[in-house]
């Protein structure tokens, strides 16, 4: 065993501002590379923390230009590749508490973007050193680059116009992390790295510059984290990535570990739905060369023990409830397996805060779980219902419980609906909205798009029940019957008329509408602009009203305060106030 664990190293970034293609560089490196990942990934964006090692021999030989004969102490690389989205802070935070080193990806022509300004803040809070990566320098017009080129020789063979472009892009950068209160340099110019953030210029599509990067990430952790690295004795703590159903292994957690060791047989302690579970671990894999752990396949090699940093699959007994993203801890004695156990029933409760009233949450995991929550309050919104696992019938049920139809909602990210809850909501008659979605903020556009349709849908509702005002006039030569009921011709001036509504005129109320009719067609409701034939009972023609009569359709008092809190149009308005003055001669507070 060596006495130097390898460092971890976190990826964060902007979505699409190349984590996901820097991290497939890197395994396509030597002769053991592994095929892309970006195709698994739910819009092309790494949805859930993953790991690939990177062995030191490879390292050495890609870097061996820019060493001068030296070679790594490290036994290797062990890159956690994180979701990318401001949404997924909460998985980012742990991907940052699990690095000693991490390099945030930043596009060199987008600049900083809300992402990466959150990504800055995770590394401060949790006080991680790291290496800006400025990718996709292949864009600037007229950079030549060449796949595998070391970028310090890259640089030597551009362009004088090319240079200038960059320079212009790196100098924007300066500004933008200044203003954060970061001084950044170009990492051949860095002088003092406790002082300076080294930016190494890359293009993560073409491969070049990726050895720079490297060898500065690793050196840096070689030279300031010494003390983290050579701690590698003790019980062994890990992170546990996710539980998979493996075949002739049962159920398996892949699992990051962090600290110490863990052999076949030792005692761990898990975090499940109800708390602490102690069980023992029966299997130990770890994922050969430079597979990515989710894609291994059945590239995994038994082993008898394992130390950190490292990737591995774990099997034991009982991880039926172990909640994704804890804390896997090895115990020993009596005294750790207590101790684990208190840790882990403080970590199974959610750090949600949950209302009387709200909409329902679900997720695959703790973090997903509270990352989606996360977002949510940011936008006020209260969440009721918060676990983990698949939309059942009783979460559906729960939902249509909620009092506000705009919280009738399931959210679920990256877990699936059972067919008995599909079919309860496809019955229900209260609204019960499903959303679901392996990327969060889809599932925050979704909603939005929902809360508008929903909205409007009631309103529609509401306006169908409550009488709006409107103005009419009776046109000349168009008086079909004289009563019982009168027919007249009359032109909507302003508002809306439908049947049932009582008419005005010079404030005394002249008749109701018994029906309203466009030629042949009977009609429930007439708009501003349309000639229609009213029925009108309790009038007769010549005598309570006459052609060209102006009449105000009234509303009853209950709808006048209704009214006035939606969005009338402005000649809506207009008969509104007209109608209030009318019946405040009576009653100084009607439609208060």
């Amino acid at each position: 065993m060596s006495e130097r664990r390898q460092p971890i190293v976190a990826v964060l970034g902007h979505v699409d501002h190349g984590k996901t293609s820097l991290l497939d560089h890197i395994r396509g490196l030597g002769s053991d590379s592994r095929a892309s990942v970006m195709d698994r990934e739910a819009g092309g964006i790494t949805q859930h923390i993953g790991a690939t090692e990177v062995p030191a021999d490879i390292l050495n030989e890609l870097c061996s230009p820019l060493m001068g004969g030296n070679t790594f102490d490290s036994p290797g690389l062990l890159f956690i590749d994180t979701p990318g989205h401001h949404s997924f802070s909460t998985l980012r935070s742990r991907g940052g508490s699990l690095a000693d080193i991490a390099i945030l990806i930043v596009d060199v022509m987008e600049g900083c973007r809300p992402q990466t300004l959150e990504s800055l803040r995770v590394l401060k809070a949790a006080k991680t050193p790291f290496v800006i990566a400025a990718n996709k320098v292949d864009r600037i017009y007229g950079w030549d680059a060449q796949p595998g080129r070391a970028m310090a020789l890259s640089m030597r063979n551009q362009t004088q116009d090319a240079m200038a472009l960059f320079e212009k892009q790196y100098w924007s950068l300066v500004g933008q992390f200044a203003e954060e209160g970061l001084n950044i340099e170009r990492y051949d110019r860095v002088k003092d790295f406790t002082k300076d953030i080294a930016m190494v210029p890359i293009s993560a599509r073409e491969g070049e510059g990726i050895q720079d990067l490297l060898a500065v990430v690793i050196g840096l952790a070689e030279r300031y984290l010494t003390e983290q690295l050579t701690d590698v004795e003790g019980s062994g703590e890990g992170t546990v990535l996710e539980m998979k159903e493996e075949r002739g292994l049962g159920k398996t957690l892949d699992v990051i570990l962090h600290r110490g060791s863990i052999k076949k047989g030792d005692e761990i302690v898990l975090v499940t739905t109800e708390g602490g579970l102690s069980t023992r671990v029966k299997g130990l894999f770890s994922p050969r060369g430079m597979s990515e752990m989710r894609d291994a396949g059945d590239r995994w090699d038994d082993t008898e023990v394992a130390h950190a940093a490292s990737g591995l699959k774990v099997s034991a007994p009982d991880l039926d409830n172990v909640l994704a993203g804890t804390t896997l801890r090895v115990v020993h004695t009596d005294s750790e397996r207590e101790e684990a156990m208190a840790a882990a029933k403080a970590e199974s409760e959610l750090s949600i805060e949950l209302e009387e009233e709200g909409v329902a949450i679900k997720a695959d995991t703790v973090g997903g779980l509270e990352a989606l929550a996360k977002e949510l309050q940011a936008l006020d919104v209260p969440i009721r219902s918060a676990t983990i696992g698949k939309v059942s019938r009783r979460d559906v049920r729960s939902a249509e419980a909620a009092v506000d139809p705009l919280q009738r909602v399931i959210m679920a990210f990256s877990t699936e609906i059972l067919p008995d809850a599909e079919a309860e909501i496809e019955s229900s008659d209260t609204g019960v909205h499903y959303i679901g979605s392996d990327i969060i903020y889809r599932i925050l556009e979704e909603r939005e798009e929902w809360i508008e349709t929903r909205t409007r849908e009631i309103e529609e509702a509401n306006r169908e029940q409550i009488v709006y005002p409107g103005r009419i006039m009776l046109l000349p030569d168009h008086t079909f019957r004289i009563s019982k009921p009168a027919v007249v011709g009359v032109r909507v001036l302003a508002g809306r008329v439908h049947v049932g509504q009582k008419l005005l005129k010079d404030g005394n109320r002249v008749g109701r509408i018994k029906s309203i009719r466009s030629g042949e067609e009977s009609m429930k409701e007439a708009m501003q602009g349309a000639e229609v034939a009213l029925a009108i009972e309790g009038a007769t023609v010549g005598r309570q009203i006459d052609e060209e009569d102006i009449l105000l359709v009234d509303v009853p008092e209950s709808h006048a305060r209704k009214l006035r809190r939606m969005d009338l149009s402005a000649a809506e308005e207009e008969v509104l106030e007209e109608l209030q003055e009318i019946h405040r001669k009576d009653d100084h507070f009607w439609g208060r």
